[in-house]
Order: structure tokens, then sequence, then C-alpha cells
């Protein structure tokens, strides 16, 4: 294949459909939306009224779409949405790093900022096995800071695909953020890629770490 053509990707059809709200985030609507009932009903509808769009934005922000992802066992799927804010050569951290690791030579690392608009799903780059993961309590500085990546609280997860190749990928929790919950833990499987792996509440950012080329 030369440098020009495209290499052939097969992608899953699924209909659009309303999305649904993630079970993390139903308590908080339902909360949301009982303080708007009560000030609609019983104290003031001037502040009742503004309290809709506040329990719509709520149930808006823990949305759990489905996504359409190429299937390509060669590629690695962004594991969040928002705006990339870096693409840079760096070691990786040291939770990931060692024989069972990434190692400690350089990887390439994509960091992506996601805004309280966001969706805040995260899910594993690759399909494959759970082999690690770290969470570390920190601070919780703007998540857009270069800094936050080793200050913030943030959790570190290791995922080895089927051809041994093995990425990293790192939560992080924001200035709002205060709680990242994991759906994953070391041994299971995750497939296909692009399957849910963990919420991190309001403005966060994630960086995924690689090797510079993937073996086949």
């Amino acid at each position: 294949m030369t440098s020009l053509e495209k290499p052939e990707i097969v992608t899953t059809n699924v209909r659009w459909r309303w999305p649904s709200v993630h079970p993390e985030g139903r308590k908080f609507v339902v909360i949301s939306a009982a303080i708007t009932l009560a000030f609609l009903f019983f104290i003031s509808d001037e502040i009742g009224f503004p309290l809709i769009g506040l329990t719509i934005w709520v149930a808006a922000f823990f949305r759990d779409p489905i996504r359409t992802t190429p299937r390509d066992d060669r590629l690695i799927i962004a594991p969040a949405d928002g705006l990339v804010t870096m693409i840079t050569n760096v070691p990786p951290p040291r939770e990931l790093q060692g024989e069972d690791g990434l190692g400690t030579e350089l990887v390439s690392r994509v960091s992506i900022f996601m805004s309280v608009f966001d969706v805040h799903i995260n899910r594993t780059p690759i399909a494959g096995e759970i082999r690690r993961v770290v969470y570390i309590p920190g601070k919780f500085l703007n998540a857009d800071l270069d800094k936050a990546s080793e200050d913030n609280e943030r959790q570190h997860i290791l995922v080895e695909g089927r051809d041994g190749t093995r990425v990293g990928f790192t939560q992080i929790a924001g200035l709002v953020a205060r709680r990242i919950v994991p759906w994953v833990r070391p041994g299971i499987m995750s497939a296909p890629a692009s399957a849910s792996a963990s919420f991190v509440s309001a403005a966060a950012s994630t960086s995924t770490f690689r090797p510079e080329r993937r073996r086949r």
C-alpha cells in the first residue's frame, strides 16, 4: 500500500436514537427534577422555569450515546470526546512502565480536553484485556493545564490487544471534576474497542499513550 492510498476500514452502522442517560447520572437527574418541581408547584415559578433548563442540561451531561467506530484491529480509537490539545512524544507514566507495561521508551501521547458540554463516558482505545488499573488521588487544577497530568487526581488504565500491543490511557480530574468512576478491573476483556471504561464528572481530560508503531 503506497502512502497515498487509504486502508479499507469497516464501520458499524447504527440507527440514530436519543442518547440514554447513564446509570451513574440518573440519581442526579432525579434530584434536579425533584427540586425543579418543588419550585414550580410550591415556591416560585420564576425560579422553577429556569430550573427546567438546568435539569435538561444535567440529563445531557450524563448522556451515553451509541458510538459508531471503525472496526480494524490496527486502529487505536480516541477514548474520549473533546478537543485534542496535545500530540507529543513522552516517556510513559511510571505507573504504566515496566516489562509488563509500556516499558520506558518514548511513546506517543495524545491529550483530549473535555468541557462540560462534551460526553464524559471514556471508552477503551483498543479491544483487548485490561492489564492494569491504577488510581492516584491528587489536586483538582484546571484539567487543560499541562501540570494537571502530574498533580491532579487521575487513573491509569493499561489495555493489551490481541496482537500483543499495549496501549495506556490516563483519565484526569479537573477544576470542577472530583470523581472518576471506573467500570473495569484488571483481567477483564474489553471488546470491542470503545467499550465503556469509566465516567469522569465535569471538565476533565484524557491522555492516550501508545507505541510509535503497532506490532503486527
